[in-house]
């Protein structure tokens, strides 16, 4: 699914509603991240994150035509998952600078090698930024977009309740395996759609 304007509240209506409707955000991001190292961490997205994440950015930049609320639902909407695939932003994360310089360099291409795995199936490695590249000769960003794709017979044995692991293969950031926390696995199914059959 995509959101369109109708789906978003005005400035004027998010001022009110934006209390409760961040309580509740918070409640199920809870079940939408997960830690793959202590300074490396999924935020899987689907629709509610992302539009918190509009209405925010339409809040904070004071937003109300048409044209620039269309800029951000053109941003966002892509990041929402499509049935067969689950969408998150990969942060990499140290408070200090210099280290944070350090092991960004010695991370480069770790977006390509973060990947997924539906129990019985081969892994499927992130497909990173696919709008814009967040590498450059030096080092890899802090925030990265990814997209796991899934075949149909992975998205049928996720909803059947097989186990879903996580893990990263670049050398220095080695998780050889990771299962996904049941309550993440719960949530994520939810961005899965049964492949229809022919």
């Amino acid at each position: 699914m995509t959101l369109t304007r109708e789906d978003l509240w005005s400035l004027e209506q998010y001022a009110e509603k934006r209390p409760s409707f961040r309580t509740k955000v918070l409640e199920h991001k809870k079940n939408r991240f997960v830690l793959l190292t202590p300074n490396a961490r999924l935020i899987f997205e689907d629709e509610m994150t992302l539009r918190y994440q509009i209405q925010e950015m339409l809040r904070i930049e004071k937003v109300f035509e048409a044209d620039g609320i269309q800029d951000e639902l053109d941003v966002y909407n892509p990041m929402i998952p499509d049935g067969n695939n689950w969408k998150c932003t990969f942060m990499i994360e140290y408070d200090d600078i210099d280290e944070r310089r350090i092991r960004l360099a010695e991370l480069k291409g770790v977006e390509d090698l973060v990947w997924i795995q539906v129990e019985g199936f081969e892994k499927s490695f992130a497909i990173a930024d696919e709008d814009l590249d967040r590498e450059n000769e030096e080092k890899t960003s802090s925030v990265h977009f990814m997209r796991f794709q899934l075949t149909p017979e992975m998205v049928s044995a996720a909803l059947a309740d097989s186990a879903i692991i996580i893990g990263c293969a670049h050398e220095n950031m080695n998780v050889e395996q990771k299962l996904l926390p049941e309550n993440v696995r719960a949530s994520l199914l939810g961005d899965l759609k049964e492949p229809v059959v022919n």
